[in-house]
């Protein structure tokens, strides 16, 4: 059997803002997957996903499981669990010391929880969540771009003549309950350069592309810079009230710094993430 290490820097690399330690820590306290469950608020599954995660990231096993009856049976924290959980402590109470001395002011402490989340995505976005959306096992969850107060029409991020934009995701059932998602949540915005799609913007847009098909978002915003390709030109965007964001156009678009622009993206292609703030 060969010999595996535990990871903590994979394991606890992200932002321990979300349920996953809260939901180990419960099986260390009470012995069993179901009782945690219950105690961090979740489903049986969405405790198992949980635990089913850290273990890949971490890359050895946190928790032992003794059979049991359906939805039942037994669980401890294996050594390598009891461990992560000593390191959470201790790189939670760490990282409070440093936020306390930044949270003074008025942009450093936030700043700071969010640069915590590391990531190839080239699009993030402070959020809101306003409502949830529970289909099946799907949960759509619907977005206000920015952290002003709802119906802030005044210096808020992503704000068009007074109405915040909006954003959707669409995640399941099991992730909503892992990361506690709840309107009025601030969360990020996560989505590739790739999935976002620039059309042209103002009059010369087409009236086809104005109606937005299910499921799709389109953000009205002003190139900032573009950058001439063979497979689609490359266009930094500032949305309404100073946001920026990344995508692509056709190739040959015309499109250059001070065009308007309009960026399309599909609910499907955002992803979530929490900060500690």
């Amino acid at each position: 059997m060969p010999v595996v290490s535990l990871s903590l820097t994979d394991a606890l690399g992200h932002a321990l803002a979300d349920k996953r330690i809260d939901i180990l820590r419960q099986i260390g306290a009470c012995g069993s997957i179901s009782q945690a469950a219950r105690a961090v608020g979740v489903s049986y599954k969405a405790a198992w996903q949980a635990v089913d995660t850290l273990t890949n990231l971490a890359g050895t096993p946190l928790v032992a499981r003794a059979v049991g009856g359906a939805g039942g049976g037994g669980a401890q924290l294996t050594e390598a669990g009891h461990q992560l959980l000593a390191a959470a402590d201790a790189m939670a109470q760490a990282r409070g010391a440093v936020l306390s001395r930044w949270q003074a002011t008025p942009h450093a402490g936030p700043a700071l929880a969010r640069l915590a989340v590391r990531t190839s995505m080239r699009n993030q976005l402070p959020c809101v969540v306003e409502r949830l959306v529970v289909q099946g096992q799907i949960v759509g969850v619907h977005l206000r771009l920015g952290l002003g107060k709802a119906g802030d029409g005044e210096g808020g991020e992503g704000v068009a003549n007074g109405v915040p934009a909006a954003l959707a995701a669409r995640i399941t059932r099991e992730s909503a309950e892992l990361l506690g998602l709840q309107p009025g949540l601030a969360v990020q915005a996560l989505c590739k350069a790739t999935a976002v799609r620039v059309e042209r913007g103002g009059r010369l847009a087409s009236a086809a592309a104005v109606a937005n098909a299910p499921g799709t978002h389109r953000l009205p915003a002003k190139a900032t810079r573009v950058v001439r390709g063979e497979s689609g030109d490359e266009v930094s965007a500032e949305l309404p009230g100073g946001l920026q964001m990344v995508g692509f156009s056709a190739p040959g678009s015309g499109l250059r710094a001070g065009s308007p622009v309009v960026l399309v993206v599909e609910d499907n292609a955002v992803v979530l993430a929490l900060a500690e703030v």
